[in-house]
């Protein structure tokens, strides 16, 4: 049986969704990062971290990417276009939502008073409009990042949206917004989220 540990409301969620998506049973030790069960598992203390049969998983797009591949479910087969198609999406998201939302949030609460810069976040706020903008026409009139199938850049994209909610910064983009509601419904989103 797998075990994450971390905080359903971390990238955490994102490991807890897939999960879910696959059916699979598992427990979870909602470990706030910098506990001690964080850094019993990575030594940064960084969440998540999936346990699978004494080896411990880090880093939650790597932890996602091997479920999917292991389980061979919303995720093209490594080695084709239509996969690196998914890796591109991937980092995309990575680079341009998730690493904005992550230097939003050093600026806020993370990184020492005297390092922050608050005044940072409108220039983030503008560069996730102009993401999102992009991001939207790449997808078109797809329901999925990837077109028909939801596969691991969906996970990624909802949990990134959700946060530039809670962050205050928005979803700037209409078809990000329907996007995002869609992903939301779904039963294994639902599910994790009680986690």
């Amino acid at each position: 049986m797998y075990k994450v540990i971390g905080a359903g409301r971390s990238r955490a969620f994102r490991v807890l969704w897939m999960l879910e998506e696959l059916g699979l049973d598992y427990e979870h030790d909602p470990a706030l990062p910098g506990s001690d069960a964080a850094r019993a598992h990575n030594p940064s203390g960084k969440i998540p971290a999936l346990l699978e049969d004494g080896n411990a998983l880090t880093d939650s797009t790597a932890i996602i990417t091997y479920l999917a591949d292991k389980h061979g479910r919303f995720t093209s087969p490594a080695g084709t276009v239509a996969r690196a198609r998914q890796d591109a999406i991937t980092h995309t998201v990575l680079d341009e939502f998730d690493a904005v939302l992550w230097t939003a949030a050093r600026h806020s609460f993370i990184l020492p008073e005297e390092k922050r810069l608050p005044e940072i976040k409108d220039s983030l706020k503008w560069e996730l409009a102009r993401s999102e903008a992009a991001l939207a026409q790449r997808i078109g009139d797809a329901p999925f990042a990837m077109g028909e199938e939801m596969t691991v850049p969906d996970i990624i994209l909802t949990h990134c949206l959700s946060w530039a909610i809670n962050a205050k910064f928005g979803i700037s983009d209409p078809r990000l917004s329907a996007y995002f509601e869609r992903m939301k419904a779904r039963p294994a989103f639902q599910a994790a989220s009680q986690s």
